[in-house]
């Protein structure tokens, strides 16, 4: 694990009181954030995430190189360790880890195995049967199906995997690393897993007919406490005997939490490495599987519709190597007067147009990218990346049928030509941009831990008024969704 960031814990401007750790397990970073009760961070650290080759044939996440980042981190909290008395872990979805006693049978798969894309034609036990009316959940590219990982390492490594006694969503791993108690959540196992039926609240055909369903430990809530971290855990980590563990929770429906309790109606746009539309709400039977629409789960265990693309990845793509410091409000009228556009899409895993070939437009004409990145500056580039993930999360908007208000969370609110091209491309009013110093995900594991208290503070967030400009831009955004109505879809409807 390559650290990138440290906040030595004696700079930390409390001194006193009680304190919680959010593990917030990317699939970009890992992070290690401790909040006091008045909920302000008072220590972080981060690394990279990394993947590696296993003998069993397929990518795993160093699962052993983040146990001992984590350690370490938790290590140098120092003398804050007397006080830490929450923890709690937050990760992405499409990731299991199997257990047989007090050890993993396999390594922990990344999603982003190409060989797991071998099974597209595979026909999977219940898929036939129930499909996308009852799993919510398209059929998707590599393993962001849990159920395409487990069948593909059930073919593989039938042996390892018959040995575990105890399946475990990614989040419960770590949870149980902490405490040594087994459990599973409902935010992660609805994460497009195949497994779930979202509005039955119960395993699908699919994990009946596999036997899989009776694999995953008993499911518990995100917020309820499985027990106190491991004397010996605590002991070498130098932390309090009685630190009580939550359960855990993915990683967007986190984020989502920490809304649910103050605007139980709106859409909520995470931001990283994926870009998630969340629209609690809304009737299910607006989603449109060959879109990467589906059906999450929330911490109380609603149905959630959601679209996504893998929005961190494509404005990192069309950056070519710019900045995202580069994005630049002065820049947006230039190509706008250019009619410079960016349209989908630039990553095949998932997203609404992830059948397509992503393409550079400059009026008619379609530019190579040698010719893009010899023909446009890095503050352009990082100018027109804004402007396709606004034009992408307006798209989604409307597609799904979504209701306002819009919070965009994450690290799209640092981006001043998303926020007012999505001010423009939104109905008048709609949009509003979280201002908590606390990323979304971080700030709904903290609410998490004190999710049984009669009062959270409402979220910090500030509407966003139209820009001068907003005309010119819904325009743009009109010709770019006509031309994007061209583009490809996720799936065929034959998988549907």
């Amino acid at each position: 694990m390559s650290e990138v960031a440290h906040l030595p814990p004696d700079t930390s401007p409390v001194r006193h009181g009680a304190l919680s750790g959010v593990i917030d397990i990317g699939k970009t970073r890992c992070k290690l954030l401790v909040l006091s009760d008045a909920g302000e961070v008072v220590y972080q650290r981060q690394a990279d995430s990394r993947s590696h080759w296993v003998p069993e044939g397929y990518l795993a996440l160093d699962v052993d190189g983040i146990e001992a980042w984590l350690r370490q981190s938790l290590v140098d909290l120092g003398p804050l360790r007397r006080r830490l008395r929450r923890l709690i872990t937050t990760t992405h979805g499409a990731t299991f880890a199997a257990l047989d006693g007090d050890r993993r049978v396999l390594p922990v798969a990344d999603y982003e195995f190409e060989g797991f894309d071998n099974d597209r034609a595979h026909d999977l036990a219940g898929i036939g049967e129930e499909g996308f009316p009852s799993t919510l959940s398209p059929l998707l590219a590599r393993g962001l199906n849990l159920g395409t990982q487990l069948d593909w390492i059930a073919r593989e490594a039938p042996d390892a995997l018959g040995r575990a006694s105890s399946l475990l969503p990614y989040p419960q791993y770590w949870a149980w690393w902490l405490t040594g108690v087994r459990a599973s959540e409902v935010s992660s196992l609805g994460c497009h897993t195949l497994l779930w039926q979202p509005t039955e609240n119960a395993f699908s055909a699919l994990a009946r007919a596999r036997g899989w369903d009776r694999k995953f430990a008993p499911m518990r809530r995100a917020w309820d406490v499985l027990g106190t971290i491991k004397p010996d855990l605590a002991q070498s980590l130098g932390l309090p005997l009685d630190v009580l563990v939550h359960c855990g929770v993915h990683d967007s429906n986190a984020c989502l939490a920490r809304y649910l309790r103050s605007w139980p109606r709106l859409t909520l746009v995470s931001t990283g490495t994926w870009v998630v539309v969340m629209a609690p709400g809304i009737p299910a039977r607006n989603l449109d599987p060959r879109r990467d629409m589906l059906g999450n789960v929330s911490v109380r265990g609603e149905t959630v519709p959601t679209a996504r693309f893998m929005g961190g990845r494509e404005f990192e793509y069309l950056c070519g190597g710019a900045s995202p410091l580069d994005a630049d409000l002065g820049t947006v009228s230039a190509l706008l007067d250019a009619e410079a556009h960016a349209l989908p899409c630039f990553e095949t895993q998932g997203g609404p147009f992830a059948g397509a070939r992503g393409s550079i437009l400059l009026g008619d004409q379609i530019l190579s990218r040698e010719a893009y990145l010899e023909r446009f500056t890095a503050r352009e580039r990082a100018t027109l990346a804004s402007l396709y993930c606004a034009d992408m999360i307006g798209w989604i908007y409307k597609e799904l049928a979504a209701i306002g208000p819009v919070v965009l969370e994450g690290p799209f609110t640092q981006n001043p030509v998303i926020v007012e091209a999505l001010g423009a491309i939104l109905p008048p009013g709609a949009l509003h941009v979280s201002v908590d110093e606390v990323e979304g995900t971080a700030r709904g594991g903290w609410a998490l831990t004190r999710w049984t208290e009669p009062r959270i503070s409402d979220p910090r967030v500030a509407e966003v008024a139209a820009s001068e400009r907003a005309g010119r831009l819904r325009a743009r955004h009109a010709r770019w969704s006509q031309r994007a109505a061209a583009c490809g879809t996720t799936v065929s409807p034959d998988l549907v």
